[in-house]
């Protein structure tokens, strides 16, 4: 197949979900890419050194064809500036873009603001693509929820273009059930859903024994610990845990919360630990990702915690994938989606979320189990996560998807 591939992040900005690996692992597959992206400027909202914003940049990286359209660079907290980046791409790809690609059989709009629909439309109404909508944020509940989007006029004006892309696209694919279940409420056929499950950067995650010179390095040596590792931002409601920990510092000694990364509520969490002179919570700056397999693996139970809104519930949070590759027993604190999948994978544990009492509750648990009940569940995990997760399964999965959608290429 000759597939299209349009995406508003690619390399060599950080996207190991829908990027440079994903556009080479097709072209080993046998299928011939090409990209349409805009010139990288993410996270910090400039131009990397070595591009110039300008109207067509053709490049190859590992042997994928890239074309570049300009776009308003930001990433900044400004949402006026983020949408007007969002807008200009989508309008650059739809006219310069849409002019300058090779004739596909498919294209995969990969969606990160949902402006990036109206290229797959213009391809389908002029040129007659089919194309394929991946949903990885959902919109408009996702940017209402952070307050990007705070008038209701735009939240339902977002929520109506959504649906116009829904009706021109030759399949949707969701990444949880409870996405399918959201888009079907508002009246997407289920016919033209399809689950596919995200996966992890399996190159950087490699499961390792517990290094007990590691361990003694960081502070994790002969401690029951539990780990959280990755962003820390309001949305991972982190007192909680810290609460938590206050409620098990008598009563379980040996147990310590870890949490390694960096984010905007790390000082305020520190300044809450110290308050309560707590000494069984351990923080760690955010590790290179070289070491993060190596680190992981020292856990005793490896933590996801997010608040508990409605839109959380039909999420689930690309740690769990790594979690489950690195064979370790996961803590759930995430109702809905994510609690199940760890159910379903024998897995770990759930707990109520911004619940200190429960989380306090489920770590006992874990604290009271045998070392052969604990390595079973990571056994689990780890299984599950071949079978079911994988980036190989994945890849069949998408395959087969686009397959169908080029299938129905004049129809």
């Amino acid at each position: 197949m000759r597939i299209l591939f349009v995406a508003y992040y690619f390399e060599p900005e950080p996207n190991f979900f829908m990027g440079l690996p994903f556009a080479k692992a097709l072209v080993e597959r046998g299928h011939e890419v090409e990209v349409l992206t805009g010139f990288p400027n993410y996270p910090g909202g400039k131009v990397y050194e070595g591009y110039r914003i300008k109207a067509l940049q053709r490049e190859t990286l590992d042997g994928v064809p890239i074309i570049r359209v300009p776009l308003y660079p930001s990433h900044d907290r400004s949402a006026l500036r983020r949408i007007t980046s969002y807008v200009s791409f989508a309008l650059s790809a739809s006219t310069i873009g849409v002019a300058a690609v090779k004739q596909a059989d498919v294209a995969y709009i990969c969606q990160g603001p949902a402006t990036i629909g109206l290229p797959g439309i213009v391809l389908r109404l002029l040129r007659g693509v089919p194309f394929v909508y991946d949903v990885k944020d959902f919109w408009p509940d996702g940017p209402m929820a952070t307050g990007m989007v705070k008038h209701p006029f735009w939240g339902w004006a977002a929520g109506k273009w959504c649906q116009v892309i829904y009706k021109f696209a030759g399949k949707v694919a969701v990444c949880t059930p409870g996405y399918k279940q959201r888009l079907m409420e508002r009246g997407v056929p289920e016919e033209k859903l399809e689950i596919i499950y995200n996966w992890c950067d399996e190159s950087q995650i490699r499961p390792a024994g517990k290094d007990p010179q590691l361990a003694k390095a960081l502070g994790m040596a002969e401690r029951f610990n539990v780990v959280f590792a990755g962003s820390i931002g309001k949305p991972q409601a982190m007192e909680a845990v810290i609460d938590a920990a206050g409620i098990l510092a008598s009563e379980c000694p040996r147990v310590q919360i870890v949490l390694i990364g960096t984010g905007i509520e790390v000082d305020s969490l520190k300044q809450k630990t110290t308050g309560m002179g707590l000494k069984n919570v351990l923080f760690l700056e955010r590790q290179p990702v070289s070491k993060i397999g190596a680190i992981l693996s020292l856990a005793d139970v490896l933590l996801v915690h997010l608040m508990d809104k409605p839109n959380y519930r039909i999420t689930i949070p690309s740690k769990t994938q790594a979690y489950m590759a690195v064979g370790r027993p996961i803590l759930m604190g995430v109702l809905g989606d994510a609690a199940d999948l760890v159910t379903k994978a024998k897995a770990g544990l759930s707990c109520e979320p911004e619940n200190p009492r429960s989380i306090a509750e489920a770590i006992r648990k874990f604290q009271a189990m045998p070392q052969e009940q604990l390595d079973a569940m990571g056994v689990n995990g780890k299984r599950f996560y071949g079978q079911e997760l994988s980036f190989a399964i994945a890849m069949e999965k998408y395959e087969r998807l686009f397959g169908s959608v080029a299938k129905s290429r004049g129809k």
